[in-house]
């Protein structure tokens, strides 16, 4: 498979800017997201994920530098044409609705649907692909009210697969869940990234699981932004600089944090 860049990001600043100022999170992000990869981002809290997620999708504008989503300026993109690049997965609760989980796996396709949204043959079989894969095949006739937050976690991720993109992009996919569904989602989307060749980018909070399933992990610390597989990470000590906390310690040898 060969190991394109969808995503890459140059001299990136990210934060905030009114009239007055420029409130500046991080700076020169040099980070190249490559097909077939999952990829986690870690840091510790209001270090700025969420900030560097939205500028990554053309949400918020960078301060300066670019972001190139297949060597294009994200910020060049029609909304159609970014939905067919990118696709997001969001924690927030779904609005109330009757809908099934096929047809709110169904919503993927709406980038290339006809504005009176019926769904083509390509369609319904981007939309049995995305269950196939996602194993949920079970679950399509319920209503998506019916059914716990790990499956649902999957069904969006379905939804994201059915919207065909070369990139996805998850905002902490696990926070609702416990360890098993953790465990669960991680290792799925470890396989679609093997299996699909996209490059899917999640941020998460669960650094030991990221450490052991993540092909790469971008970690945001108050000084710099790194992106390494997570052996060179160790290698390099990074994680001893995520929290500023003695009683937090990264042990090398067993590659995970402990108590002191």
């Amino acid at each position: 498979m060969s190991t394109k860049n969808v995503l890459s990001t140059s001299n990136l600043s990210i934060g905030y800017s009114t009239k007055k100022e420029k409130n500046c999170i991080a700076q020169n992000i040099n980070l190249n997201l490559q097909q077939g990869k999952l990829i986690s981002l870690i840091g510790a809290n209001g270090i700025g994920k969420s900030t560097l997620l939205r500028t990554l999708c053309g949400i918020q504008k960078p301060l300066e530098g670019q972001v190139l989503l297949n060597e294009k300026n994200i910020q060049v993109y029609k909304p159609l044409e970014l939905s067919q690049q990118l696709s997001l997965v969001l924690t927030e609760k779904l609005p109330p609705s009757n809908l099934t989980v096929f047809e709110l796996i169904a919503l993927g396709r709406q980038p290339y649907t006809n504005w009176v949204g019926k769904l083509s043959k390509e369609d319904n079989t981007k939309i049995h692909e995305a269950i196939e894969l996602t194993q949920i095949s079970h679950l399509a006739n319920k209503k998506h009210y019916e059914i716990s937050d790990g499956q649902l976690q999957k069904v969006l991720i379905a939804r994201a697969l059915a919207q065909d993109t070369p990139l996805i992009i998850l905002d902490e996919p696990t926070t609702h869940l416990d360890l098993l569904h953790k465990v669960s989602v991680f290792k799925l989307l470890k396989k679609l990234a093997k299996e699909t060749g996209k490059c899917i980018l999640f941020s998460s909070h669960d650094i030991d699981l990221a450490i052991q399933l993540s092909d790469e992990m971008i970690l945001m610390t108050s000084e710099t932004v790194v992106q390494d597989q997570p052996c060179n990470l160790i290698s390099k000590g990074v994680f001893k600089t995520l929290f500023k906390d003695e009683h937090i310690v990264f042990d090398a040898e067993k590659g995970k944090f402990v108590i002191s």
